[in-house]
C-alpha cells in the first residue's frame, strides 16, 4: 500500500500516514511523486541550535521537497525566535506556562499546526512533551532528534545534559544521537538516522553534548527531514526503512 507524498507547490496538504487507514496495516509505503513544497514547521522552546542546522541546509539546498514556514516557540523569548526572525520565517508563540495541564496545551498546539497546514513537525530542542491528541493526528509526521544511541539513555526524564551525564556514568566508548518519528512514548518512536562520535577521556556532558551535536545531530536531522519531504522513508511493521540509493 502507497501514500504518495507530493512537493513542489503549496497544496494540496499531505496525508497523515495512519496504519488504522489501511486493510493491511503491516505495510506502509511512502512513495516518491514529487510535485510540492511540503510546509515544515519546528517547534522549540532554546537557543534553537538545531533549528539554525535546518535553516543552514536549507539555504545550501540540503532539504529538498520541503521549506520550513513556521516557527512554534514553547517560551516567549527564545532566541530560536532570533534566529526565526534573522531567516525571515514566520514564528509562533503558544507559551506552556499559560496553559494548566498537557492536554490543553497540546490542544493549543495542534490547532496551529492545522492553521499553518504542516506537512512535517519537527521538534529541535523542544521541551513540553505533547499529549497523543498531536502524535495521532500527526502519526508518522513527526520528527525528534534525540541525544543518544536509543534504546539507551531515553525515556522519559533523559534529556539534555542529563542524557549525557548518564553516558558518562555508564562508561559507554561511543555515543550520538538519534533521528526518530514521535508516537504516544517517550523516545519510542521508530528510528529513521543514527550517528556515533567517540567518547573521549576526560569528556565531560558538556563536552560530549557539543560532539554529538556537531558531528550528528546537525548533520543527520536535516538530512532526515529531506528524505521524509522527498518520500524516501517506508514504514513497514512500526519500523522505518530509508531509500538511500540515490544518495551512493
Amino acid at each position: 500500500m502507497f501514500i504518495v507524498a507530493h512537493s513542489y507547490a503549496t497544496f494540496p496538504p499531505f496525508l497523515p500516514i495512519s496504519e488504522g487507514c489501511f486493510k493491511n496495516p503491516s505495510e506502509i509505503k511512502v512513495k516518491k511523486e514529487v510535485f510540492y513544497l511540503k510546509k515544515i514547521c519546528v517547534l522549540v522552546s532554546g537557543g534553537g541550535t538545531n533549528l539554525q542546522a535546518l535553516i543552514d541546509a536549507e539555504k545550501r539546498g540540503e532539504i529538498k521537497g520541503g521549506k520550513i514556514t513556521c516557527v512554534i516557540s514553547s517560551k516567549e523569548g527564545a532566541y530560536a525566535l532570533e534566529r526565526a526572525e534573522t531567516a525571515g520565517i514566520p514564528s509562533v508563540v503558544i507559551s506552556r506556562k499559560d496553559y494548566s495541564d498537557s492536554v490543553s496545551y497540546s490542544r493549543a498546539v495542534l490547532a496551529e499546526l492545522d492553521r499553518q497546514k504542516a506537512d512535517l513537525v519537527v521538534l529541535a530542542g523542544f521541551m513540553t512533551i505533547l499529549d497523543e491528541c498531536v502524535t495521532k493526528a500527526y502519526s508518522y509526521r513527526i520528527i525528534n532528534v534525540h541525544p543518544a544511541l536509543i534504546p539507551s539513555f531515553c525515556g522519559e526524564g533523559c534529556y539534555g545534559l542529563k542524557v549525557h551525564e548518564k553516558a558518562l556514568e555508564y562508561g559507554v566508548k561511543v555515543s550520538g544521537a538519534t533521528i526518530h518519528f514521535v508516537n504516544e512514548k517517550a523516545d519510542a518512536g521508530a528510528i529513521i538516522l543514527q550517528g556515533t562520535v567517540d567518547v573521549e577521556n576526560g569528556d565531560t556532558p558538556e563536552t560530549l553534548q557539543r560532539r554529538i551535536m556537531e558531528n550528528v545531530e546537525w548533520k543527520l536531522l536535516p538530512k532526515a527531514v529531506s528524505l521524509f519531504c522527498e518520500g524516501r522513508i517506508s514504514i513497514v511493521n512500526g519500523k522505518a526503512y530509508v531509500d538511500l540509493e540515490e544518495d551512493q
